[in-house]
């Protein structure tokens, strides 16, 4: 089945954008000791959901390696504009960080925002794409995707998704496929991946789409049931798990990055101090295993300083 190309809100932005939003690396030793503070990384989302387990991994790896003290600030609200919106307006010493993704990218388009995607931030470093899967109470009927959409099809406008929203790439990627299906299907929006997680699990809705690492602990003990991937391939945790294109819907894709970035005019000579060991740290074989058992892909972090500014990957239009 063809996804439709007209009359839905299409995201363009993908994992490739953020090879160009967010490639560089970051954290020198000489660069943070000598201001004496702390630094603070902001998710702009509430705990326990992949932004935050994402952060706090960070937090201990850098604060081990540099004997400083890293900590997570979760800023939650309005879709990620809160937190955004305050790491755009933090001084520009250095000492503030934003845990930085799609929905940045995408607020701007369809609510008020105070910040510029492209012009409020300066990249510091590509970290991970996590997948995203779509998944069921384990004591729900539906054992698949297609079990799902026809029971949706069955009784239009009763079976419910939740999922971190609104305006999320998880609403955008479900508003395809309802299309796709043709299907009428409530989507429920929650302030984060983990409150749609704990929706799911006391039975309010009938399925939700998250990334794979915020319902892996509940799939693996059986609170869960994993459904389809909304990644391009099947899932290194899940081989056996279907993707929503093999389900029958060509070319879909929901998948999730993460980087981070700094507030604009922070001093060029700061963030090019910053690439010293991240990298590194990011490719060493323990830590590729470290992410991919916490449901995140291998990290990409780039150390290279790229010219464009993914200047063609970060529209979203109506057609």
């Amino acid at each position: 089945m063809k996804l439709p190309r007209r009359k839905f809100l299409h995201l363009a932005v993908g994992a490739a954008a953020l090879g160009s939003i967010l490639s560089m690396g970051m954290f020198s030793h000489t660069a943070w000791s000598q201001t004496g503070r702390s630094i603070r990384i902001i998710v702009p989302f509430p705990p326990g959901g992949a932004t935050d387990l994402l952060a706090r991994v960070l937090a201990d790896q850098v604060g081990r390696a540099q004997g400083l003290t890293v900590v997570v600030e979760n800023r939650s609200g309005a879709g990620s504009v809160v937190g955004t919106d305050a790491a755009a307006r933090a001084a520009p010493d250095g000492n503030t960080i934003l845990l930085y993704s799609k929905e940045a990218i995408i607020n701007p388009h369809v609510r008020k925002v105070s910040y510029d995607p492209l012009t409020s931030f300066e990249p510091v470093c590509r970290l991970v794409i996590s997948p995203t899967i779509y998944s069921v109470n384990g004591a729900s009927p539906y054992g698949t995707l297609a079990d799902l959409i026809d029971a949706a099809r069955a009784k239009p406008g009763t079976l419910t998704l939740a999922a971190s929203g609104p305006a999320s790439p998880f609403q955008i990627g479900f508003e395809v496929l309802k299309r796709a299906a043709n299907v009428n299907m409530p989507f429920i929006p929650f302030p984060g991946g983990a409150p749609a997680m704990n929706a799911l699990l006391g039975g309010h809705v009938t399925a939700a789409l998250s990334t794979y690492s915020a319902a892996s602990e509940y799939l693996k003990a059986g609170k869960l049931r994993a459904l389809a991937t909304a990644a391009r391939v099947r899932l290194e945790q899940l081989p056996d798990l279907p993707t929503v294109q093999e389900s029958g819907y060509r070319d879909y894709e929901v998948d999730i990055w993460y980087g981070l970035v700094v507030p604009a005019k922070t001093p060029r000579q700061s963030i090019t101090q910053l690439a010293a060991s991240l990298p590194a740290r990011c490719r060493s074989p323990r830590r590729a295993q470290s992410w991919l058992r916490r449901g995140l892909s291998r990290p990409a972090c780039a150390a290279q300083i790229l010219a464009i500014f993914f200047a063609n990957n970060t529209t979203i239009t109506a057609a």
